[in-house]
């Protein structure tokens, strides 16, 4: 449905509650402003609906997470029907049979869907957790602490995760009690090539960039350097990143990486979070590029809303950690919570349906094509439903569009990226009004 206004934006309840969380939130976390932000009360489908009761159209699935839908009726089921069993159990300890489903189902989804045997887990409560777990599997598995990491990287804002954060943002303010043992080389940018190489940015048709493979070269290089100058375990990449800007890189660049990875007998841990369940219109990013990594890391869309992440690697790999004596090396109090268990068996069982992958490609084609009538192709990438338009204008386009009645995000390092990851759900109808209202947003 389109978007429904029925106060100004904000209205005075999501005011007041504003004010509240002035009062008893520290102040880093919300923003807040007489014009931000508005505070939910319930949503469904793409559609969401504040305390004043305005319905919003929502671009953004609140960060990724609710591509199958807001509250959508399937998994709602598998909420309630676990609900009225159990709610809460002993993970490590005492644990439920959806935690040991769960892990059977993302084995067969991930590893062995690429024949590459079973693959063992290690389940958290946010993406964070999921890419320490295997920073902490790499150690293991190699003795060897270095981790290469991209620029524009995002990993998460736990004291492991952000060591490798390749936003300096989230890493300088805390660098004093931060282990240096990440490496950043060059995220390949073909949009902003970070060695000036001027090139096709992409073939006809096709979703990625077509890099000079100079640029892998150089690249290249600088893995080889940092190895051969650090003990280094793992590298640690987005397929696509995200929070970096939604930059896609040319085809080549994760090939090279497995090849380099398996030339030095090192990790490759591909962090899934943003891109896994279907967002880029494959199960997971790294199927575009035929590359199976030693390590995947998912979460977000994993439980479309409830927090639980997963860090799934190959059985040899994931061996590295010794068996348990009755006192887990790396648990957590709310490890295979049974109703984000039951959530991510109902979401995996949607994903895993082909049509929603094909859904996904559909209505991402609608919307990129949709969004490069408004500005030079070249300024608007990705792939599937996990689009990016490069603008000066991205974050007043924000503020106005949540006037307008819809939900936009902008990425990248300066900002300025506005970024589309709708629920999967999204029609024609509501791409023409977002389009409408940016064409506005852009002109003036």
């Amino acid at each position: 449905m389109l978007p429904s206004l029925l106060t100004p934006i904000p209205g005075p309840k999501s005011l007041s509650l504003a004010a509240t969380l002035r009062r008893h939130e520290s102040r880093n976390v919300t923003y807040l402003s007489p014009t931000w932000p508005i505070f939910w009360d319930r949503a469904e489908g793409a559609n969401v609906w504040d305390v004043d009761g305005n319905r919003f159209l929502d671009f953004t699935s609140a960060f990724g997470v609710a591509g199958l839908g807001h509250t959508n009726p399937g998994i709602l089921a598998a909420l309630h029907a676990q609900s009225a069993r159990l709610i809460h159990a002993m993970g490590d300890v005492h644990p439920t049979a959806q935690k040991a489903r769960l892990c059977q189902r993302l084995s067969e989804l991930t590893f062995e869907r690429w024949d590459l045997g079973p693959g063992k887990v290690i389940l958290g409560n946010s993406g964070s957790d999921a890419v320490e777990a295997a920073l902490k599997t790499s150690l293991l598995h190699s003795g060897k602490p270095g981790v290469i990491a991209f620029t524009g990287a995002y990993h998460g804002l736990g004291m492991g995760s952000v060591a490798t954060a390749g936003l300096p943002f989230f890493r300088e303010p805390f660098r004093a009690q931060l282990k240096d043992f990440a490496t950043w080389v060059p995220y390949p940018h073909c949009f902003h090539c970070p060695f000036g190489i001027k090139e096709s940015f992409r073939l006809e048709g096709d979703p990625f960039p077509n890099c000079s493979t100079a640029c892998l070269t150089e690249i290249h290089d600088q893995i080889a350097h940092a190895i051969a100058q650090r003990n280094i375990g793992c590298i640690l990449v987005e397929p696509i990143q995200g929070r970096g800007g939604i930059i896609p890189p040319p085809r080549d660049f994760l090939p090279m990486l497995r090849q380099i990875c398996d030339e030095e007998k090192i990790l490759l841990i591909a962090d899934e979070i943003f891109t896994g369940f279907n967002r880029t219109g494959k199960l997971f990013a790294c199927d575009y590029f035929n590359v199976a990594p030693d390590i995947i890391c998912l979460g977000k869309g994993l439980a479309s809303g409830f927090p639980i992440s997963a860090c799934v690697g190959r059985s040899h790999v994931m061996d590295a950690w010794p068996p348990s004596t009755g006192e887990a090396l790396h648990t957590s109090t709310f490890l295979g919570n049974p109703l984000g268990c039951a959530m991510a068996l109902a979401s995996l069982d949607l994903h895993a349906n082909p049509e929603t992958a094909k859904q996904v490609r559909t209505q991402g084609r609608k919307l990129r094509q949709s969004l490069q009538s408004l500005l030079p192709a070249e300024q608007v990438r990705g792939a599937g439903l996990m689009l990016g338009m490069e603008t000066p204008k991205a974050l007043r386009a924000i503020q106005r569009a949540l006037t307008d009645g819809l939900l936009l995000l902008a990425d990248g390092p300066e900002s300025n990226v506005l970024t589309f990851t709708p629920p999967f759900q999204i029609t024609e109808e509501e791409i023409a009004f977002l389009i409408s209202r940016l064409q506005k947003y852009l002109s003036s």
